[in-house]
């Protein structure tokens, strides 16, 4: 496996993400450990697990999630390339939460001590960390509303259209072609706290209006105007750039 450079790192490129200095460049390298490429369904960190690294998602997607005693899972939020992964976890605790890769995905790995010494030698990084922390927050908040306020059509609408504006940031023809998708019916209905033939009649229903497609493992928004409606995100406009640790 070819090591990637923080310099050099192909997300840096993408106007998804904010420009790092040189110096912030090479903290980062500093405090990398090592680069790992893990295959699809596997853990990244374990619930319940000690000590686990921090790590920035470099390539595929994974998601975090929680399962009760009885083995029913709760998808928290996926995450995409740029994501930075384990930093909820209090420095001395056991993870609360467990992280699984939905595709093959390559990992940047940090050591946890590694927080320190970005709050200790860069202020603007260890700034980006908490804008990191708040914005996956926002997201889990999301979900929340969705799984407590919104309809069926509502939570799915509403999944698709985050989905979709989070993926065409870092695809290369922003959208206009379809973004990638590689969530099964199960994720989303693990996700969004609904049952798996509940998610395949919404889907489905969705699809016959005319407001989106799943094809190949790419998602299209065929009318996003009324997706966005049904969905009432309607009118927030594209993503902020955000940082890259």
């Amino acid at each position: 496996m070819k090591i990637v450079a923080c310099r050099e790192c192909p997300l840096r490129a993408l106007p998804a993400f904010v420009d790092a200095s040189p110096d912030e460049l090479a903290l980062i390298e500093s405090l990398k450990q090592r680069q790992i490429g893990l295959p699809a369904d596997a853990a990244i960190i374990d619930e319940g697990q000690e000590d686990a690294p921090l790590y920035t998602l470099l390539s595929g997607w994974a998601f975090r999630y929680k399962t009760l005693s009885d083995g029913r899972r709760q998808i928290l939020n996926f995450l995409l390339p740029g994501d930075f992964i384990g930093v909820q976890q209090k420095m001395a605790d056991a993870s609360p939460h467990g992280v699984q890769a939905l595709t093959d995905v390559l990992l940047c790995v940090f050591q946890r001590d590694a927080l320190w010494a970005l709050h200790r030698g860069a202020p603007r990084l260890s700034f980006s960390v908490t804008w990191l922390t708040a914005h996956e927050e926002s997201l889990v908040d999301d979900t929340l509303l969705s799984v407590g306020r919104r309809s069926a059509e509502e939570r799915i609408a509403s999944l698709l259209v985050m989905m979709y504006k989070r993926a065409a940031t870092i695809d290369e023809h922003h959208g206009a072609n379809g973004v990638a998708f590689p969530l099964t019916q199960q994720h989303i209905a693990d996700g969004l706290g609904l049952s798996l033939v509940h998610t395949n009649k919404t889907l489905r229903k969705l699809e016959r209006r005319g407001l989106h497609r799943i094809e190949n493992g790419r998602l299209y928004l065929r009318d996003a105007k009324s997706l966005q409606q049904l969905a009432d995100v309607y009118g927030q406009g594209d993503l902020a750039p955000r940082p890259l640790i």
